[in-house]
C-alpha cells in the first residue's frame, strides 16, 4: 500500500498534522497522489474552505481513498469542523472514497490579531470582535500535544485497505 500526504501550510499548523501522519506511515510514503492508494489531503482554512492550492489538488485526485485533515483559527466547535470537512469533501469527485477526516484549531498570524485590535479601537463595544480576540489568544497554543495525540489515535483505528 502506498500513501501520499499532500498539504498546504502557511503558519506550520497543518504541517504539524502532516508530520504525525508521515511518521505513522513511514515506509509506505510516495511523493505523488497518482502513485498512492491512499491520499491524506490537508489544508489551512481559507475563508471557510481549503486553500486555493489544495482546491486545485483536490480536482486532480481520482479513484483514491482520501483522508481530509486541516487546521483553522476558530476552535472548540465540532459543528464548524464538520462544515469545513463537508466543504472539502465536496471538492472531490465521486470516484474517491473518503475514509476519514480530522480538524483542529491552529494559531493564526499576528496580522489577524492586529486587525482585531484595530477594529476594537474603532468599536470598543463590539462583542464579536472581543470574542474573536479571545479566540486568537486561545489559538496560540494549537495545535497542541492533545490535538496531535487525537490525530494519532484516529489514525490507529483507520482502515486503509
Amino acid at each position: 500500500m502506498k500513501i501520499c500526504v499532500t498539504y498546504d501550510s502557511v503558519t506550520g499548523n497543518t504541517r504539524m498534522l502532516a508530520d504525525v501522519i508521515e511518521k505513522k506511515y513511514t515506509g509506505m510514503l510516495t511523493e505523488t497522489p497518482e502513485e498512492a492508494d491512499v491520499v491524506f489531503m490537508g489544508s489551512w482554512t481559507d475563508k471557510g474552505s481549503l486553500s486555493e492550492k489544495m482546491k486545485a489538488q483536490a480536482e486532480k485526485i481520482h479513484g483514491k481513498k482520501v483522508f481530509i485533515f486541516g487546521t483553522c483559527g476558530f476552535g472548540g466547535s465540532t459543528e464548524y469542523y464538520e462544515k469545513l470537512f463537508e466543504r472539502a469533501a465536496g471538492l472531490l469527485d465521486d470516484s474517491n472514497e473518503i475514509i476519514g477526516h480530522y480538524y483542529c484549531q491552529g494559531k493564526m498570524p499576528m496580522s489577524v490579531k492586529e486587525r482585531y485590535v484595530s477594529m476594537l479601537r474603532e468599536h470598543p463595544e463590539d462583542k464579536r470582535m472581543q470574542v474573536s480576540l479571545q479566540n486568537f489568544e486561545e489559538a496560540l497554543t494549537h495545535p497542541d500535544q492533545n490535538d496531535l495525540d487525537r490525530l494519532s489515535e484516529m489514525l490507529d483505528g483507520l482502515k486503509l485497505s
